[in-house]
């Protein structure tokens, strides 16, 4: 801790100690060494570069190492290449798949078609449907008479 001394002779006669309100503030020169943290602070630097770099320099050796191997060759995996997976599978392309069954179900909406010929039930399209059942009204129940 900093030693507190009396004001000298001098000071006291320039009005120093009376007046000034750091007179009794002092610092030690002697306890911090700033050159060594400085010193150990770029120490620390340069080794976390070298660590980096040798990091760097390692996982380059085992891509190169990695890459230079063989992958074993399994005949039963390359005659079966063609072969799919068991149903249900997974949709490659949702978005087309979606664009090809909303197509489908407008063409069976919009086109004339056959629902079972040998019966003769046909398919029209809904706008047709809708502008004969318009025209021709929809069956209703009478009443019976109690």
């Amino acid at each position: 801790m900093a030693e507190m001394h009396p004001p000298h002779a001098a000071d006291v006669a320039h009005g120093s100690a009376a007046g000034s309100e750091h007179d009794g503030i002092h610092h030690e020169e002697s306890d911090v060494n700033i050159r060594a943290i400085f010193a150990f602070g770029f120490g620390l630097l340069v080794v976390g570069a070298i660590v980096s770099l040798l990091i760097v320099v390692l996982f380059r050796y085992f891509e190169v190492r990695e890459a230079a191997r063989v992958p074993p060759a399994y005949p039963l995996a390359i005659s079966q290449e063609t072969r799919v997976p068991p149903e249900p599978r997974l949709q490659i392309d949702p978005r087309q798949d979606l664009s090809d069954l909303r197509t489908k179900e407008d063409e069976l909406l919009t086109t004339y078609g056959w629902v079972d010929k040998n019966a003769g039930v046909v398919r029209i399209p809904i706008d047709e449907a809708m502008r004969l059942t318009l025209e021709r009204g929809l069956p209703a129940r009478t009443e019976q008479a109690r």
